[in-house]
């Protein structure tokens, strides 16, 4: 059996999913949320709540479903104006999707998420716990972005990001992106012929994506490789489909060649599983890079070391103690993220010492670590 076929296979066994559902994928020709359209989602979502599948929906379309209600000819530019549209068009979406499951004796839950949210421990920590409760009852969550009160410092931007953070929230099995279009494609000479199956997501396949042209939404090819990636780091399964044709998301869910599957990366999932480094891994934007050198990278890649003032070679950013920042190899690759001990500022005056000259610096009480092993997760191996 091929690597596609052993990763095919797991996917049919996948027991709790979260499927992203684009713009495109419900609207009709007017840019107006079809319930044509959200239906036939709805009936694939409920024949797998019936073989015992737990489904969280991110749904796009709020926005558009307020331009269309608001009489606007086209979707606004202006955070304001964009921000009444999601509530205006929220509840009209969602009114859709309710009478549709209602229809087949199932509830859902509507869960309104920033980044914020899922950075604060406290709040990240209740969400998943309303969603994995609402998953347990056989509710269907239904989540987007609360772009409301969204803006720039606190929202995540994508809803194929945010998919991905919801699968790495919930411990999802797989993570399906919806779009309009089978898959990521490799062009030739003739025409274009579909990937159907990718180890992990090089800047190979980066490099085939082109330039998103659409005014209705916010994503495209080049965000539903990253959310893949993302997915793949935390060892979640992730497939690129055509959510227009009907019986994707099954035909996806039984093994077949559906679109484009991404597999698991070789990363250290022992880490990113485990609660608090997978909140650490996924959840935090980072406010600097440490640099650091040959020696310390190795440290740090036999997963036991913590990484020490010796090791660093430079910083870049400005950020605080407690700050989540990203460490880098001598090649420049990202390797690892944690929590620091010391400000940007701190830092700079202890970079390339060793722990004696900390303590004659900060006291014998001061933090010998830049990043403590318990704050830090290593991402490559």
């Amino acid at each position: 059996m091929n690597n596609e076929a052993i990763h095919r296979e797991r996917l049919a066994r996948a027991k709790r999913i979260v499927v992203k559902v684009g713009s495109r994928v419900l609207v009709g020709p007017s840019g107006k949320p079809s319930s044509e359209k959200i239906e036939r989602i709805v009936k694939q979502v409920c024949a797998l709540r019936k073989r015992g599948v737990e489904v969280v929906i991110v749904s796009s379309g709020a926005i558009a479903a307020g331009v269309d209600a608001l009489g606007f000819k086209q979707r606004p530019v202006e955070i304001p104006d964009l921000q009444m549209a999601a509530s205006v068009g929220q509840p009209k979406l969602l009114a859709i999707y309710s009478n549709h499951f209602s229809k087949r004796r199932l509830s859902i839950s509507q869960v309104l998420l920033t980044h914020d949210d899922l950075t604060n421990r406290s709040r990240h920590l209740n969400a998943r716990n309303a969603m994995l409760r609402s998953l347990q009852c056989g509710v269907v969550p239904i989540v987007n972005e609360n772009d409301t009160t969204a803006v720039d410092e606190i929202q995540v931007g994508d809803n194929d990001v945010l998919a991905a953070m919801v699968a790495v929230l919930i411990d999802a099995d797989a993570l399906l992106l919806l779009s309009t279009t089978n898959g990521l494609r490799r062009p030739s000479a003739k025409s274009s012929s579909r990937i159907s199956f990718l180890a992990a997501v090089t800047d190979a396949e980066r490099r085939l994506v082109s330039p998103k042209h659409d005014k209705l939404s916010t994503g495209g090819m080049a965000t539903k490789l990253e959310a893949a990636a993302t997915a793949s780091k935390a060892g979640i399964l992730s497939v690129i489909a055509d959510g227009r044709k009907k019986g994707t998301i099954q035909e996806a869910l039984t093994g077949r060649s559906v679109g484009t599957l991404i597999g698991l990366a070789q990363s250290r999932r022992s880490d990113v599983q485990r609660a608090r480094k997978r909140w650490i891994a996924f959840f935090h934007r980072a406010d600097g890079t440490i640099n650091i050198d040959e020696g310390a990278a190795k440290a740090l890649a036999r997963r036991n070391s913590s990484l020490l003032p010796v090791g660093v070679k430079s910083i870049d950013g400005s950020f605080a103690r407690g700050a989540l920042v990203n460490i880098q190899s001598p090649e420049g690759v990202l390797i690892a993220r944690g929590l620091v001990s010391y400000s940007s500022q701190d830092l700079a005056e202890i970079i390339g010492k060793r722990s004696a000259a900390i303590k004659k610096r900060y006291g014998p009480h001061a933090a010998y670590e830049v990043v403590h092993r318990d704050n830090l997760v290593v991402l490559e191996d």
